[in-house]
């Protein structure tokens, strides 16, 4: 077992959205930002971020780290970035506001359209079309959920027809 498998989870944090040099087993070495250290195998995610905002991610083996070295830290733009590689282009972060005028706006459209809503969950959160499929925030097709797989297919249908019409 290596020095760096010998770590703890909690060490191992002190490394996150850090760039670091990583020499592996034959003294391969490897500089990127730290991602992630699996806290089972001790394997290090770094990205390396290119032009034209790519990135390229590459995964070190924790069996064949043999030193890392912290280059520099990380500033709050570059934390910003890593924290956001993954997630979905589309995937938007609604107001409280935003998300209430989506609902109200929705709820409003279905019962236009004869089709029963009521709200429900926690503060009244969810949409529930008749009592079979549920609607959660951001109130998008994708938030929609049934067993009816028919009536699921439906509704999302309705909604992307919906969300593509101009507000």
């Amino acid at each position: 077992m290596t020095e760096w498998q010998r770590k703890s989870p909690l060490e191992w944090q002190t490394y996150l959205n850090k760039e670091a040099k990583v020499t592996a087993a034959e003294k391969h070495e490897y500089v990127g930002w730290v991602l992630t250290v699996d806290p089972v195998s001790a394997n290090i995610v770094l990205a390396k971020l290119l032009e034209d905002e790519k990135v390229s991610v590459s995964v070190v083996l924790g069996h064949a780290v043999q030193k890392v070295e912290i280059v520099s830290e990380g500033d709050s733009p570059i934390q910003e970035q890593l924290a956001h590689l993954f997630m979905p282009e589309e995937s938007q972060a609604y107001s409280q506001e935003e998300l209430e005028r989506r609902k109200s706006s929705l709820k409003t459209w279905l019962e236009t359209n004869h089709i029963p809503v009521t709200e429900e969950g926690e503060s009244q959160r969810t949409l529930c079309v008749a009592g079979v499929l549920t609607i959660d925030p951001p109130y998008g097709p994708e938030d929609c959920s049934s067993s009816n797989e028919i009536i699921l297919s439906r509704v999302q249908g309705l909604l992307q027809g919906y969300f593509a019409a101009p507000q």
